[in-house]
């Protein structure tokens, strides 16, 4: 699944151990998710979406 997680991350200044810490995961899980080697759980992208006060949809694309 396609994402926009690293631009989002970037445009808010946040590094992945500060992303990881908000959504109390691993700075190794962003990474994972960012590189798309990883999908997000609904509950995590529910959480992601959340921080960056979007829609799910407006960061994944399948």
């Amino acid at each position: 699944m396609k994402n926009r997680l690293k631009v989002l991350r970037a445009e808010y200044n946040l590094s992945q151990a500060d992303l990881a810490t908000r959504l109390e995961v691993s700075r190794q899980t962003v990474n994972a998710i960012e590189t798309e080697k990883y999908d997000p759980s609904l509950p995590l992208a529910f959480k992601i979406a959340s921080v960056f006060d979007l829609k799910i949809e407006e960061i994944f694309t399948p």
